[in-house]
């Protein structure tokens, strides 16, 4: 489900959502997932936004803890929107991040939707229950006799764009007709 190269998909598409956005803060959690991933991620978020032309603004949550003193440093240094990572930890507390993001004025995107049915702005990342379909099909193949280490990994194939329109207009954000075209999902 961790797919590294998403980061700048969801920055490309945040940018998209708050066009005059120059900085951008990006939530992580050191040790939430493996290091090369965690440093993947990392430079992809870079990458991306180089070419967007906004500058990051790394931010790190160890845990729930450092939440507060994340968006103060956040607020402190002007970011206009904010990203969070993938990580179970962030997933687990998605209701406060939303929340902080929205008492701090700052659109959003997350990894996965449910952030977005939280309250969120806006989520790109794997589709969850195509995900679970997939295994299933493994659990299948294991049931009937195959060793799982013969098994391939699979990465994602299927993705999906969620957008809170809802969120939007508490923002003061109006989506462009593109970007809402292209979702997959518009709560509003």
């Amino acid at each position: 489900m961790l797919a590294p190269e998403l980061v700048g998909k969801c920055l490309e598409q945040l940018k998209q959502a708050v066009p005059g956005v120059s900085r951008v803060a990006v939530l992580w959690h050191p040790g939430g997932l493996g290091e090369r991933t965690e440093k993947d991620m990392l430079k992809g978020a870079d990458v991306a936004a180089r070419a967007l032309g906004v500058r990051l603004q790394v931010v790190e949550a160890r845990g729930p803890a450092d939440f507060d003193r994340a968006f103060s440093d956040t607020t402190r240094a002007r970011a206009g929107a904010l990203t969070v990572l993938s990580s179970t930890m962030l997933l687990g507390e998605r209701r406060r991040l939303v929340d902080l993001a929205a008492r701090n004025r700052l659109p959003a995107v997350y990894p996965q939707r449910e952030f977005v049915d939280a309250g969120g702005l806006m989520a790109y990342g794997p589709n969850v229950a195509d995900l679970f379909r997939r295994a299933a099909t493994h659990v299948d193949k294991i049931l009937k006799g195959a060793k799982p280490g013969d098994l391939p990994i699979e990465q994602p194939t299927k993705f999906e764009l969620v957008i809170n329109l809802t969120t939007a207009k508490a923002l003061g954000l109006t989506i462009p007709p593109s970007l809402l075209q292209r979702a997959d999902q518009v709560i509003e």
